[in-house]
Parts: structure tokens; C-alpha cells; sequence
């Protein structure tokens, strides 16, 4: 076939049009099937012979031209005129973007704002079009998945991709301010105005064009009315009709009436999922969301899954509610929380169960169902201290968290360190008569040895206290309490020189009270503490009866500056009125110095001394200390540095005179885990006394200075 089209067998004029007649023969209509095995007339032979000659890409002629191919016609028809064409208007919202072309500048009325270096918003100018201007770019701004892509990487294919899905989460959030019928123009590529040619970011513009703000319509809110409290549940729905259309609100105040359906009686209140009908052409939104109060109830009592462990009676002085209170859902929570705060049980279910149905005005009973799961009730604590000056001191205890029910517990103790031995054992029953409220009994027996007394001391005291705990931090707390004890005394004894022993038998009464407005009992970073102790003590010794009162007042302050620091300071201040120092014990005068106190001297190193260099304590005292809080980025912020100075002083008489001052400062750090932070402190005496103050000490311990 390529021969026959390649050789030129017409005889006629070329550019002459060929007929259908011309290329297909009557004889071809006679006898089709002898023509097509035949081939075209007068070419037979041609192609017999290339056939069997030559190899048909030889036969070809590749200088000849391809043949012409033939005209076609049709005639216009003379009736039909076409208007001429008009030029089209270039549409103004058509953006075209290259790697090279600037960015385009801002829309009429709009403002450009920077993202980040590939992401940029035009938003209207005036603020009246579009209030929430600010909130919706910050909150743009945190679900951009440009603005995750790191800044500069990507190409433009990547970048483009990101795009199309930020222009629809665009969209979806001018939907949730209520633009229903708003634009978001995307373009992508350019580079932003300003930059050097050699740093060419591609950029993501997006203008918007938020439209008119829709608008509640019909609120439908299913049987609320028809509740007890149905108007005043109603006031809590804080959307009206005609009121700005928000999905955000939509939620809040969901949320606001589930929260006053379980505050006012409705503890099986169901609401369902709010629907919006959207009205394109009244701009408005017609709310659906169907609430079932069911019932308005009161508590009738508590049952306990484990009377045994914790009866009903006991967890019914536990709850912060009486029986016949109207049930509120913040109540059931308090009271999960109040039995986790025991430490006896691992998890809790409270469910609340009719016991009656509401008649008319009525309301109807509920009992609370608490099933607990029992935690382990067997604790061994322990803890390590050092301070140079002090020595080693070891603690560890063994405790029955409830060994007398409820809530009984029975605890064994003992201290071996440098200077100090002691085994004792007390008893605490908590939520004693009332919530938070505990009832302590203490005995022990102790040796103490410091620098300036050795005292051999048997006591037992007892208390009925209400004190903070780690679930419930109380702004108000207090302990009253008593305690006797026999002490065998006498300054040590120096440079072989025997000093008499002196036994004391001491009567006390005391009471405590603090105010705190801090954040953490552990590691506060705001607010203060104000603490008073108050304690009249009769004493007898050597055939004489001593009588007066000791009192304490300790203030800090905390307050953090920065995201990273926190300054804290302390102040404290002790009295003894009454009695001359000699007619009080070594073991009840007021001392200064250790790690508590004025870091860089020894442990009660501060204050007077008598002719053979014992500390003889006093009877008055002022402490003072400043640190700041610095938290570092190592140890993903565990690790903090603390600069500290303290300075204190210890008089002999009932009012300070400040004769025997000193001054310590040094550099602390902290090391937060999840029960307090590690404390080392390294600290230097400022004015130091050459023969008793060493030249740097160091303390080791668990939780904060103050």
C-alpha cells in the first residue's frame, strides 16, 4: 500500500478534484470481490512486481511530494449575519501567579496580614466588617497546614497542595463566625514585596471577602419550658433570635445548659446534638436542639458498694451535701474527689438512682450508688537529707492507711542521722467529725545532738487538725492541739569539760492557723502564706515552775515574672515571753541557721554563745530570705537554678536587738519530679566567724527552701 500511494499514475490535471466515479469503477459494482483481489486498474502489475521483487520500503519514493489533499467547500448561506465580537472585561478577582511575579496588591478596602513568610491574609480594613479579625487569624493561624510546613521548605507543588486545603478550612471557619455567603480568593507563588531577589519565597495569599454575617432565626430547644425551672433554664441558653449566627456559641451554651440542668435537680437531663437550617435569603439560621429535662430530684442518702471499708454513713460526712439537698452534678463530683483524697480506693463509679418519681411540684429521690475499687493500703516512705554542717539524717516510716475503719490508720516511724535518732508511732483518724477535719495521736521517743544541746526526750502529743491536702488546697487551715513530754538536757559537752544534765518536764497547749492564696502547696508560683502559732507552755525543772508563751509568725511571697522565673521571699519572726532564758529548755529557745534558714552556716549556728562556744539559743528571732526561681530548658525544663541571700538574727532578750546578724548567699538547684522538686543548695556566710562558721555548706533535700 505505501507504493501504491507513493508512485504517480494519474494523467489528469493534479489539482483537479477527484469523483467518487474516479476512484471506484463500474466493473467494481459488477463483480466487487474481483476487484478488490485485483487491485485499482492498470496498477496490478506495479504491485505484482513490487511485491515480489522488491522489499517495499526500497519501492518507496521519498523525493516525491505527498500528494495534495482535495479542497473542501460549503457554501455560506447568505441569510445569516453574526454581530461582531465584542472584547471581554478582565474579571478582577483572576489571580495568576509565577515563581517571579510580585504579590499582588491588596484588594479595595482590605489589609495585608503576614502569617508567615509563605502565608499571607488580605482581610477588610474596617473593623465593622469583620470584627473577629484578630481571633479568627490567631486561630487560623494554629490549623494552617502551610503554617506547619517549616518555613521555606517545600516547592511550589507542595506548597499549592497545602493551599487548596487551607482555602477550604477558610471557608469552614468564616461558616463557624456565621459568613455564609463569604469568598476566599487563593492565589499561590510571587514572592513577598520587599525580599531580595536571591531569596525568592514562594507565597500563599488568600483574600477574603467575609459578606454579610447571618443571623439566628427560630430557636427550638424541645421541652425545656415545660420544666420546673423551665424560664429561668431558658435565661441560661444565652442565644436569642437575631443574635449573631456562631457555631463556637452554639457549643458554649450547650454546654452553660447541661452545666444548669445538673446544677438545679436534673440529673438525667439528655440533650440532643444541635441541627442549623441555614436560610440563603433571609441570611439566618434556624436552631434546633431538643432538651429533655426528665425530672427535677434531691438526694435522699448515700450507698456504699463496701460498707465495711467505707460505710454510707461515713462518706455521707465526707459529701458537702445533706440529706434533702437538691442534687447538683458539681456535688457528685466533690464527693468523687473527696474519696480519692483518702488514699483508700484506686477508682470510683458514683451513679445516681431514682428512689421516687417526681409528683407535680414535687421533686423526686435519688440515692447516689459509689462502687470503689480498693487501692493498696500499705505504704513504706522514706527519705534522705544532708546538710554539711548537720550531717546525714535518714527517715522511713511503714503505714496502715485504714487498719481501724474508717479511715483509722496506724503509723510507724524512725529516724537514725548524725544528730538525731527517734521511733515513734501515731495514730490518725481523718475525716474525723467532718470533712478534711483529722484527729492525730503521737508518740515517741528521740535523742538530739547538735551544737547546742543534747537532749533525750519522751512525748506525747495529740491534735485535731484541719489542713490542706494535694487535692484540696485550702485557703483557710488550722490545728489545735497539746502535748507533755520529759526531756534530759544539757549543752554538749566541750573539750572534755562535763556540763550538768537538767530535766525538764513540760506542759503545752498550742494553736495554729494559716492563710494561703498560693497555687501549689509544693512549688508555688503565686500568691502568699501567712502563717501564726501560738503556744503557752508550763515548764519544771530543778524544784522551779516556769511559765510563758512562745508565738511565731512566718510570711511568703511568690511571684512569678516570666514564663521561666519566679522570685519568692520570706519573712519570720519568734518571741518567747514570760520566762528568763534559764528557766527554758535548750530544746525550746529559738535557734538560727541550716538549710531552712540562714543557708551557709550550720544547723542553729546562728545567734549568741556562751563562754566554751555553744550556741545558747534565744529568745527572740528574725529570718529573712529572698530567692529567684530561674527554670533552664534542660531536662525538658525540669532543671531550674536558684541565686539565693538570707540573713538572720537571734537575741537573748523577747525583743530583737540584732547584735549577732549574719549574713548568707549562694546558688541552689532544683530538679522537679512528680512529688516535689530535689533541692541542693550551696551556700557561703557573708560574715562569717572564723572559729565556729566553716567556709561553705551544703544542703541536700526534698521540696523548696520556703
Amino acid at each position: 500500500m505505501l507504493a501504491m500511494l507513493s508512485v504517480p499514475l494519474h494523467a489528469q490535471d493534479r489539482s483537479a478534484p477527484p469523483t467518487l466515479e474516479d476512484l471506484i469503477p463500474d466493473s467494481a459494482l459488477d463483480d466487487p470481490e474481483a476487484w478488490a483481489a485485483d487491485g485499482v486498474e492498470g496498477n496490478t502489475g506495479a504491485i505484482a512486481e513490487a511485491e515480489s521483487d522488491q522489499d517495499p520500503q526500497e519501492f518507496v519514493d521519498t523525493e516525491l511530494p505527498l500528494e495534495e489533499l482535495p479542497e473542501l467547500g460549503v457554501q455560506w448561506p447568505e441569510d445569516i449575519e453574526l454581530p461582531p465580537f465584542q472584547p471581554l472585561e478582565p474579571d478582577a478577582d483572576a489571580r495568576l501567579a509565577e515563581d517571579t511575579a510580585p504579590l499582588l496588591p491588596p484588594l479595595p478596602d482590605s489589609e495585608l496580614v503576614k502569617v508567615n513568610r509563605q502565608l499571607v491574609l488580605a482581610l477588610p480594613e474596617d473593623a465593622d466588617l469583620f470584627p473577629q479579625r484578630d481571633e479568627f487569624v490567631k486561630r487560623f493561624n494554629e490549623l494552617s497546614t502551610i503554617e506547619q510546613l517549616e518555613d521555606g521548605g517545600g516547592n511550589i507543588a507542595q506548597l499549592a497542595a497545602r493551599a487548596r486545603a487551607d482555602e477550604q478550612l477558610l471557608a469552614e471557619l468564616l461558616r463557624v463566625y456565621g459568613y455564609y455567603d463569604s469568598q476566599v480568593i487563593r492565589s499561590v507563588g510571587g514572592i513577598q514585596p520587599g525580599e531580595e531577589e536571591a531569596d525568592q519565597t514562594p507565597v500563599v495569599r488568600f483574600d477574603i471577602i467575609p459578606g454579610v454575617r447571618y443571623r439566628f432565626g427560630a430557636i427550638d430547644l424541645g421541652e425545656l419550658d415545660s420544666a420546673p425551672d423551665g424560664p429561668a433554664l431558658r435565661q441560661t441558653f444565652g442565644i436569642a433570635t437575631g443574635d449573631p449566627l456562631s457555631s463556637d456559641r452554639i457549643v458554649d451554651q450547650q454546654y452553660e445548659l447541661d452545666k444548669a440542668l445538673g446544677e438545679t435537680g436534673y440529673p438525667f437531663a439528655e440533650i440532643d446534638a444541635p441541627e442549623l437550617l441555614i436560610d440563603h435569603r433571609d441570611t439566618r439560621g434556624d436552631l434546633t436542639m431538643p432538651v429533655r429535662a426528665n425530672g427535677k430530684f434531691v438526694i435522699s442518702g448515700i450507698n456504699s458498694g463496701d460498707p465495711r471499708f467505707l460505710s454510707g454513713n461515713h462518706l455521707e460526712t465526707i459529701a458537702r451535701f445533706d440529706t434533702g439537698d437538691v442534687y447538683q452534678r458539681s456535688l457528685e463530683q466533690d464527693l468523687r474527689r473527696a474519696i480519692l483524697a483518702t488514699g483508700l480506693v484506686s477508682s470510683i463509679t458514683i451513679t445516681p438512682r431514682k428512689v421516687s418519681e417526681p409528683q407535680g411540684d414535687q421533686p423526686g429521690e435519688v440515692e447516689l450508688d459509689v462502687d470503689m475499687t480498693r487501692a493498696k493500703l500499705r505504704t513504706i516512705a522514706g527519705a534522705i537529707g544532708y546538710g554539711s554542717e548537720e550531717g546525714v539524717r535518714i527517715q522511713a516510716s511503714w503505714e496502715h492507711r485504714n487498719l481501724f475503719p474508717p479511715e483509722g490508720s496506724l503509723k510507724v516511724r524512725g529516724i537514725v542521722g548524725t544528730r538525731e535518732q527517734l521511733a515513734g508511732v501515731s495514730f490518725k483518724r481523718n475525716n474525723f467529725r467532718g470533712r478534711d477535719q483529722a484527729l492525730v495521736l503521737d508518740a515517741y521517743a528521740s535523742s538530739v545532738d547538735t551544737e547546742a544541746y543534747d537532749a533525750d526526750t519522751i512525748a506525747l502529743r495529740g491534735s485535731f487538725e484541719r489542713l490542706s491536702n494535694l487535692l484540696f488546697q485550702k485557703p483557710f487551715s488550722w490545728a489545735v492541739g497539746a502535748e507533755i513530754l520529759a526531756s534530759d538536757e544539757r549543752n554538749r559537752v566541750i573539750g572534755g569539760v562535763e556540763r550538768p544534765r537538767q530535766t525538764f518536764f513540760i506542759g503545752s497547749v498550742f494553736g495554729r492557723a494559716t492563710i494561703d492564696t498560693t497555687d501549689s502547696l509544693l512549688d508555688p508560683t503565686r500568691g502568699f502564706r501567712v502563717t501564726g502559732f501560738a503556744a503557752p507552755e508550763v515548764s519544771r525543772t530543778s524544784g522551779q515552775t516556769f511559765q510563758y508563751l512562745r508565738t511565731q509568725a512566718d510570711f511568703s511571697y511568690y511571684q512569678r515574672v516570666t514564663d521561666s522565673v519566679v522570685l519568692a521571699g520570706r519573712l519570720r519572726g519568734a518571741t518567747i515571753q514570760g520566762a528568763e532564758l534559764t528557766g527554758i529548755a535548750p530544746s525550746r529557745r529559738l535557734y538560727a541557721g541550716g538549710g531552712s534558714s540562714v543557708r551557709g552556716y550550720g544547723y542553729q549556728a546562728v545567734g549568741p554563745r556562751n563562754d566554751f562556744g555553744e550556741p545558747t539559743g534565744g529568745r527572740s528571732l528574725v529570718e529573712v530570705s529572698a530567692e529567684a526561681r530561674i527554670r533552664t530548658g534542660f531536662f525538658d525544663g525540669a532543671l531550674s537554678v536558684v541565686p539565693f541571700v538570707d540573713a538572720g538574727s537571734v537575741s537573748i532578750d523577747s525583743v530583737p536587738d540584732f547584735r549577732f546578724i549574719k549574713y548568707g548567699a549562694g546558688l541552689g538547684v532544683r530538679y522537679e519530679t512528680g512529688f516535689g522538686p530535689i533541692r541542693v543548695d550551696v551556700g557561703v556566710p557573708l560574715n562569717r566567724d572564723s572559729m565556729f562558721d566553716s567556709p561553705v555548706a551544703v544542703y541536700v533535700s526534698l521540696g523548696q527552701a520556703f
